[in-house]
Formats: C-alpha cells, sequence, structure tokens
C-alpha cells in the first residue's frame, strides 16, 4: 500500500531553517549529560543514586538515548533538506510516530508538575527525583519541550506540503461507507481495550494504587488523557464521526494519542525488562495495554490514510 504524494516545494524557507537550528541546539544539553555519564562522569547524579549501582546498564541505557536523541538531529535535517522530500512516507512516518509520542508527554506533563507542585498541589513526589539533581529535570526536560515544538512545526509544514490532500475537508464530506470491516473492528478493539490501562492509571493518580515509577499523579492523568485522545480519533476516522469537525483533528488525536501510550508503554516495560524489577501486576497490565492501545489505533490510522479517496493534485 502507497500514500500518493502531491509536489513538494522545492526551497526551503528561513523559517523552517531557523526551527531546525532550535531542533538541533535543543538536543545538546541533553546529548552532552549523556555522554559525560557513559565517559563516567557523575554530573548532576547525587551520590547514592541507583544509578551509579550498575555501571554497564547505564552505559548501555545512555547508549541507547543518545541515538534515540541523535534521531532528532536526523530528523530535522530530513524534513528541510531537499533529499527528505524524496523518502518513502513509512521510513518518515514511524520514527517521527516515535518522536511525537516520547515529546508529547513531557510537553504536557512536565508544565503540568511545575505549575501544581508550585501551587502545591503535585498530588505526590516522582521517584525519580531521588536519582537525580532537581536542576538536571528542568533542563533535560526543557529541551525535549523545545524539541517537540520545533520539530513538530517542522512536520506539520513538511506534511502539508506532501500529504495535506489527505486530510482536506471536514469529516461529514468523507464517504459514509469509506471506513472497511477491519478498520471499524481495530478501533472498536482499542475502545474496548483502553478503559483497562485507563483504569489502572486513575487508580494511581487516586492514590489507591502504588506507584509505578512512571511519574507523580498529575502524570497518571496525562496518559488517561493521552488514551481518550487515541481512542477517540481512531472512533471518528473509522466510524465517521465529528460532523462540522475538519479531518485533521481526529487524525492528529490518534496520531499523538497513540504514539504517546504505545512509546511510553513500550518505554517503560523496557525500563523494566533492562532492569531486572519485577513490575507489580497493575504495572504490567498497564503498560501491556497502553502498547497495544496505541498501536491498534496506528492501524487505524495507516489503513484510513492508504484508503483515503483523494488524488493528489496534478
Amino acid at each position: 500500500m502507497t500514500i500518493s504524494t502531491a509536489p513538494v516545494p522545492a526551497g526551503v524557507s528561513a523559517g523552517r531553517r531557523s526551527l531546525r537550528l532550535v531542533a538541533v541546539a535543543a538536543c545538546l544539553p541533553y546529548l552532552s549529560l549523556k555522554v559525560a555519564w557513559i565517559a563516567g562522569s557523575h554530573l548532576g547524579i547525587p551520590a547514592g543514586s541507583p544509578l551509579l549501582e550498575h555501571r554497564l546498564t547505564m552505559i548501555l541505557a545512555n547508549g541507547l538515548t543518545v541515538l534515540m536523541d541523535a534521531a532528532v538531529v536526523v530528523l530535522a535535517l530530513l524534513l528541510t533538506r531537499p533529499w527528505g522530500q524524496r523518502v518513502p512516507a513509512w521510513l518518515l512516518a514511524m520514527p517521527m510516530w516515535l518522536a511525537v509520542g516520547l515529546l508529547a508527554p513531557i510537553m504536557v506533563g512536565f508544565p503540568l508538575q511545575l505549575v501544581l507542585h508550585g501551587t502545591g498541589g503535585g498530588g505526590g513526589g516522582s521517584g525519580d527525583r531521588s536519582f537525580l539533581d532537581d536542576w538536571v529535570f528542568g533542563v533535560v526536560y526543557s529541551g525535549f519541550i523545545v524539541q517537540g515544538l520545533a520539530l513538530g512545526a517542522l512536520f506539520t509544514g513538511y506534511a502539508r506540503d506532501r500529504w495535506g490532500h489527505l486530510w482536506r475537508g471536514r469529516m461529514r464530506e468523507l464517504p459514509a461507507g469509506g471506513a472497511g470491516g477491519a478498520q471499524r473492528r481495530t478501533a472498536l478493539a482499542a475502545a474496548l481495550l483502553a478503559p483497562v490501562p485507563g483504569a489502572v492509571r486513575l487508580l494511581r493518580a487516586c492514590g489507591a494504587a502504588a506507584p509505578d515509577g512512571s511519574g507523580d499523579r498529575s502524570m497518571q492523568c496525562v496518559y488517561v488523557l493521552f488514551l481518550a485522545a487515541a481512542v477517540t480519533g481512531a472512533w471518528q476516522l473509522a466510524f465517521r464521526r465529528g460532523g462540522a469537525l475538519p479531518v485533521a483533528v481526529p487524525l492528529a488525536s490518534a496520531w499523538i494519542g497513540s504514539g504517546a501510550v504505545a512509546c511510553w508503554g513500550g518505554w517503560m516495560s523496557l525500563a523494566v525488562v533492562v532492569t531486572g524489577d519485577r513490575p507489580a501486576p497493575l504495572t504490567g497490565l498497564a503498560y501491556a495495554g497502553q502498547m497495544i492501545t496505541g498501536f491498534l489505533v496506528a492501524g487505524v490510522i495507516a489503513r484510513f490514510l492508504t484508503d483515503r479517496p483523494v488524488k493528489a493534485p496534478q
């Protein structure tokens, strides 16, 4: 299956070049810290931190995250260089979905945590704080937010130029029978599964279950928000709901939501495997439920885009 492509403007505006520079520059603090830690520095790591107990594990984990953040630099170049216009759709969509999924919860959750902790309403602190000095979180997460904003703006412009014809119009203008049975069944499966990890997250947000190391109570609500966004967007795409909404709205909701829940469910599961810590049953259920829900919604998006009966302008 392929996605039809519209002609892409040859030039890159000064604004996009500036955004590229911002995205690359925002990666430098995080990459510098990670490289320093791999080299043996304890900068920002307090004495007694569990991070100092497993040297090899820390090197491997930091090496992986260096590659992940370096991918942001590659994406920024791909979205603004002529050769990036010839990249196959799937080869760009997958890393962008992963990047959006990993960055979006931080972009929402970190400012929310600052506001709630500043007003005394944080509802419980994050266990991660004992691992690193507080300033590290400010530097790293601020960089992630800037990366997300710059990369998101670049991708929006690139996608509008290359594939904008796929989400023109409003939901009511789509053919009523355009969605196939498989697409609807997939959206239904996601809607039935999402309440499971959502309920676990809400229990943790209310303090009714032990924390799982994924942040304070506000972050639990953030994951519920992204689960709801993913399922709502997928449902609207598959069942042609939303009437006057622009097609781009449920598509963006499903894209961002699915990436967030799938990527963070997968990342936390990987952390459990690497550290060897055995999670509580509810924790493992939440991780697995998030991942499966996210991938199901991603499947709805892929089918919607490939089946959209709109031809690229000539």
